[in-house]
């Protein structure tokens, strides 16, 4: 990968969907782990992705979501703000503000966002003819993992194609729904990351205490470490999965 260049693609730039009001975790993405909120952990994952070249939280126009504008300020990313329920417009405002050409899409229950494999998912998307690519499509990487690379001009047009409730809240569901339309391709997981069974993303408490435990074992020594080191530590440890098997999950919506 070492020497590719991208500039000739247009600006590439991070969209973090994120707001404080989870029904089943309240406030969760500025929850603490090893000194900063766990949003911060995630921002300094996607710094360390070479090909991008912007970070946008894009949260709502809710008041709750004010301490989300300030995360952004006192961390030098951009915020934009929009719809609560209609996410995808809200990512389409986010993309319009950044002036990006291709979106890496995160969400903020990721905190443990994989820098090598989100470059991955980047490079596989510039060097093939496809309009969608991601990690997350076919599950086998953990859950809390997942991105997704496409323009903004595709996003729009997807946009444009559906008035689904459902498909403007979960973003990329019309291209999902629509891989005829909407070419995919897909990263998957080589056998020491293959682990499709467990989930490391934020929904719940136990979710919470989970990430915590590991973020704060890698510490200041490690602190972009990722899925595969992840994956390792958690098979020498076996019983801290317990911690959140029980959470039940909402889903690839």
């Amino acid at each position: 990968m070492a020497g590719m260049t991208t500039k000739n693609h247009g600006k590439i730039v991070a969209i973090v969907e994120a707001r404080m009001t989870s029904t089943r975790l309240p406030g969760k993405v500025l929850l603490p782990a090893a000194g900063r909120p766990l949003l911060g952990h995630l921002v300094e994952r996607l710094r360390s992705v070479p090909s991008i070249e912007e970070i946008v939280i894009a949260t709502t126009v809710n008041a709750a979501d004010e301490p989300l504008a300030e995360f952004a300020r006192q961390h030098g990313v951009t915020c934009f703000r929009g719809s609560e329920h209609d996410v995808m417009n809200r990512v389409l405002g986010a993309g319009d503000a950044a002036h990006a050409d291709i979106v890496v899409n995160i969400t903020g229950d990721c905190p443990l966002i994989d820098p090598l494999l989100t470059e991955q998912t980047i490079r596989m998307f510039l060097s093939n003819r496809c309009d969608y690519a991601t990690n997350g499509h076919v599950h086998t990487f953990p859950g809390g993992y997942a991105v997704q690379v496409y323009r903004l001009e595709t996003l729009r047009r997807s946009a444009s194609m559906t008035d689904d409730p459902l498909e403007h809240e979960h973003v990329t569901l019309h291209m999902r729904r629509h891989p005829d339309t909407f070419p995919h391709v897909y990263l998957v997981a080589p056998p020491d990351q293959h682990w499709p069974e467990i989930d490391l993303s934020l929904d719940e408490e136990a979710d919470y205490l989970l990430l915590k435990r590991i973020v704060e074992h890698f510490g200041d020594a490690d602190p972009c470490f990722g899925c595969r080191e992840a994956v390792a530590l958690l098979k020498a440890n076996p019983d801290w999965l317990a911690i959140n098997r029980h959470v039940k999950r909402k889903g690839d919506a």
